[in-house]
């Protein structure tokens, strides 16, 4: 058996956050709002992982209104969610990704961001992929008011 999976995610850019994308936490003045350490990134590959085992999204799973998961490593959550997949009997076989940011630039931190999806994923680095995008200053990535992250993902595993 074959799936497919595609997640997005967004956070809006303030001030007093940390900007953690990708596991890896960028020197930018401001942050990701959210519950967990808002990684955008992570959430955006959970929610694809999600989606191919269709299990709704990662607020069903890890809600933000549950005092556990406030200030939550995302990766962690990532992991969570991929071991999920393997106890339904599928694994995860590649995961590719786009993050659209005006700022901070991403692309010196593509490896380790790489690294970092795929040790939470139980994967290959080589079957994890990167990319950043600005938006050419146009739209709310543009004016530096969020960050957004798509990721699809291919998953395979025996008939159910």
């Amino acid at each position: 058996m074959i799936r497919v999976g595609l997640g997005v995610d967004v956070h809006r850019l303030v001030e007093g956050r940390p900007c953690v994308i990708g596991g890896v936490r960028f020197d930018h003045p401001r942050g990701l709002d959210g519950h967990s350490d808002a990684d955008v990134l992570a959430h955006a590959v959970a929610d694809a992982v999600l989606g191919a085992l269709r299990e709704g999204d990662i607020g069903k799973l890890f809600p933000d209104d549950d005092p556990r998961y406030k200030g939550a490593n995302s990766l962690e959550l990532l992991a969570q969610v991929a071991a999920l997949a393997r106890e339904k009997g599928l694994r995860v076989l590649d995961a590719d990704c786009v993050v659209e940011a005006q700022a901070p630039k991403l692309g010196p931190a593509r490896d380790e961001m790489r690294r970092n999806l795929a040790d939470a994923l139980g994967i290959d680095e080589a079957s994890v992929g990167v990319k950043a995008t600005t938006t050419e200053r146009l739209g709310y990535t543009g004016r530096e008011e969020g960050i957004r992250a798509t990721a699809v993902v291919l998953l395979e595993g025996a008939e159910a």
